[in-house]
């Protein structure tokens, strides 16, 4: 197969309008008519999805209510680094309301192996599906899943099967908020490296890129905040290294020359696999990880990223 020529410079689309763009796909998945948009919302219409979950969410630009559920309880290492819980080890459930009247949600839960199948059992059993059981780290312990679910109906019933199987897990309750910790990394180096600058999220330091086409998920359009995106992060480990964990979004031309760059760079591959079982384009999610020089392991990324039709989100 003939690889496509890395890009050198990080190609930065203006973002796309969500609500009321229209995607060549029907609601039943079969292609043949138009796919429904997001509709606006507002905080208040996502009272009842945070009281069923325990916890509030965040509005992203008006359609899509998401809420996190990180695994503070966990203390998880691989490769002997403490992983910390905003490397890698954030469940979270994304909602988005459509103009039909009915809601999609879209996310991940991170369970141990003793957990996976209470918790597989409680999201069937409130007609949420499952698309993926994958990992996102390599030789680490204890044994963790990762396992996305999609469903689409009333949104507070949606919540309360993801509450369900939540409980199932020993996921704690929100945190008060608490100001994030310095970066001890040369985040000029990394930010010029990426193209955009990143943000300190509780002390990790992180980058997220929206795919540039339209996705539709099951006949719906998913905005980037579904969990559509390409999200590095950082940790620093000291003396300006990080290891590094995330997810490469990309389409299915995209993967061999991600894997391609990646690779170049000396940073491993830890999956290759599907979030969702119905998507337009087709994409194909890839989980990393290395130890090294934070500006190095950037310019590494860098490479991967140009591979992808991508813009700064």
């Amino acid at each position: 197969m003939q690889r496509r020529t890395l890009l050198k410079t990080l190609a930065v689309a203006p973002a796309a309008a969500i609500t009321g763009q229209v995607a060549t796909h029907d609601p039943d998945g079969h292609g043949r008519g138009p796919a429904l948009s997001p509709i606006l919302t507002t905080e208040a219409d996502w009272q009842s999805v945070a009281h069923a979950l325990g916890r509030t969410g965040t509005l992203n630009s008006g359609t899509v209510y998401r809420v996190g559920f990180p695994r503070r309880d966990l203390a998880v290492t691989s490769y002997g680094i403490h992983v910390a819980a905003g490397l890698s080890l954030g469940s979270y459930a994304a909602f988005a309301s459509y103009r039909d009247g009915k809601a999609m949600a879209m996310g991940d839960l991170v369970v141990t192996e003793t957990e996976l199948t209470a918790v597989t059992d409680a999201l069937h059993a409130h007609e949420i599906d499952q698309t993926a059981i994958h990992k996102h780290l390599l030789a680490h312990d204890p044994d963790l899943w990762w396992t996305h679910f999609h469903a689409v109906g009333k949104a507070v019933n949606i919540a309360q099967g993801v509450r369900v199987a939540l409980d199932y897990t020993t996921t704690p309750p929100p945190a008060p908020p608490t100001p994030p910790r310095p970066i001890d990394l040369d985040t000029a180096g990394i930010d010029a490296a990426l193209g955009t600058v990143g943000k300190n999220d509780g002390g990790i330091y992180k980058f997220t890129f929206a795919l540039i086409e339209t996705i539709v998920v099951h006949g719906r359009v998913a905005p980037p905040s579904m969990g559509v995106i390409t999200a590095l992060n950082f940790q620093p480990i000291g003396d300006q290294k990080a290891a590094i964990n995330g997810d490469f979004a990309m389409t299915t031309d995209e993967v061999q020359d991600v894997i391609v760059a990646l690779r170049a760079g000396g940073i491993q591959i830890v999956e290759l696999h599907n979030h969702s079982l119905d998507d337009r384009p087709r994409l194909f999610y890839m989980h990393f990880w290395a130890v090294a020089d934070g500006v190095s392991l950037a310019q590494t990324l860098a490479q991967a990223v140009h591979a992808t039709r991508v813009r700064p989100a």
